[in-house]
């Protein structure tokens, strides 16, 4: 074990509770892949994607003497269970070969090109870090903002994918708490979205819970990968090469808020009601919500505009569609923009029906038409670009299983993100831990605005205490 070490200020959130790196290491897939000897070579989005920030999120559990009459020691179970992930990580790594390699640029003379392909041979692995930390789990729970120091309990604080030449695509971070255990996983964006990250954090789990390190073990939902021998686009520039430029996020407040299960129904319910509809779903009912909620906090003028914005999966409106579990980036950016005395002054589901019609627009054919639109004019997609004033973005999805993700400790307490992609008007949607449809909402504000939020009795009566 290496020397313990303090996490730094300078590359992580300050705050009273440091956490201490005890240990760092790499993880290779437990056996080598056939089909890893090979490239794997990034396709048009993935390559559109390498100027986002990886993707941080984790799991927070009980230790199992704090639930039960266990009488094992702590100093063993912690031992014991760091092994195993460790085991079960490299059986998943197998199947998920992709995430333990580097990427790199694949270039080729007359005409000159580049294209970016992952590297799983010439790569250490996937990091693998034990921390501690002096904070209990009520500490993170219990806290009515989201505490800065969970941003310490991941690894590549800041990290951009085209830094995945020389970081590892894949980084666990095991942090220690007094009473608890927070799994944090920090994977590149350009190798995978949403999907391909919960369906790996699912797959781990299922590996280390069948205590099999068996490299043939059957995954329930296998991953399918793009079946190409050579790079899918050739770019007159190399991508690893372009300068990604890197905006600091301002201070934010951090809040999670529960929706039941009958507050999104009844959400719903007045959506399709307000517009004599039956196609408006709940999440879009939650986002027309919260998107009328917020821009009332950002005491916005009538006329200035207002624009929510939110991630589609693709792999149902490809053509033919592509299966749940086929590994890489799969989504497209859906928007409507608004005057906000329009969004303000009509009714929920006049908002509703237009975050419907932005999310029907995004057909095949229009994803098609806009990768072939970029592939004729390549650009690196700087962050400002991606900004727009007075955006709402909806993330991630309460329809991934996050849940599902079990460590020999129960079912998790919370999910938590880091700080990679936040910035003011950023939202988050899980699975409410209750299960039954409900969601929790990760939002982050700037301090006034947040305070304006918490201040809205509309918005407040909708949230659950639980």
């Amino acid at each position: 074990m290496k020397e313990a070490k303090m996490v730094s200020s300078s590359s992580s959130p300050s705050s009273s509770y440091e956490v201490k790196i005890f240990s760092e290491c790499f993880i290779k897939p437990q056996t080598i892949a056939e089909k890893s000897n090979e490239p794997y070579h990034l396709s048009p989005l993935d390559h559109l994607m390498l100027s986002f920030q990886y993707i941080q999120k984790g799991l927070l559990f009980f230790k199992p003497s704090q639930q039960s009459d266990d009488a094992t020691k702590p100093k063993d179970f912690m031992e014991t269970l760091l092994q195993n992930l460790k085991d079960s990580l490299a059986t998943a790594l197998v199947h998920f070969y992709p995430l333990a390699g580097r990427l790199s640029t694949l270039k080729t003379e007359n005409p000159r090109s580049h294209s970016v392909f992952v590297d799983c041979n010439d790569s250490p692995g996937a990091g693998f870090i034990h921390a501690k930390s002096e904070l209990t789990v009520a500490d993170i729970v219990g806290s009515k903002y989201v505490p800065l120091v969970v941003q310490s309990f991941f690894d590549h604080h800041k990290a951009v994918d085209v830094d995945g030449q020389t970081l590892s695509l894949l980084s666990v971070k095991i942090t220690e708490l007094v009473d608890g255990v927070f799994i944090g996983l920090s994977m590149n964006h350009s190798v995978g979205d949403g999907s391909t990250f919960w369906n790996f954090f699912n797959s781990w789990s299922e590996i280390f819970n069948s205590q099999q390190d068996d490299n043939n073990f059957c995954l329930k939902n296998p991953q399918i990968f793009r079946q190409v021998s050579g790079p899918l686009c050739r770019l007159p520039y190399s991508p690893l090469d372009e300068s990604i430029g890197q905006s600091e996020s301002p201070d934010l407040k951090e809040r999670m808020f529960h929706f039941s299960s009958e507050t999104l129904r009844s959400l719903k319910s007045k959506a399709n009601l307000d517009c004599g509809a039956t196609m408006i779903s709940s999440l879009q009912s939650l986002t027309a919500f919260i998107w009328r909620s917020i821009t009332r906090a950002r005491s916005l003028s009538n006329d200035q505009e207002t624009t929510c914005r939110f991630a589609v999966g693709t792999r149902i409106r490809m053509d033919p569609p592509l299966p749940a579990n086929h590994f890489g980036v799969y989504t497209s950016l859906a928007s409507t923009t608004a005057k906000t005395g329009d969004l303000l002054e009509n009714v929920l589901g006049w908002a509703a029906s237009k975050l419907h019609q932005a999310v029907t627009e995004q057909s095949s054919e229009k994803i098609a038409s806009e990768i072939d639109h970029w592939l004729k004019s390549p650009f690196v997609l700087q962050p400002d670009q991606f900004s727009e004033p007075n955006l709402v973005h909806m993330g991630s999805s309460p329809r991934f299983d996050k849940y599902g993700s079990q460590f020999g400790m129960g079912k998790a307490v919370a999910v938590r993100s880091g700080y990679n992609s936040k910035h003011d008007g950023k939202v988050s949607a899980y699975p409410g831990r209750d299960g039954g449809g409900s969601i929790d909402l990760e939002v982050c504000l700037l301090p006034e605005f947040m305070e304006a939020l918490e201040s809205d009795h509309e918005f407040m009566s909708l949230v659950s205490s639980s």
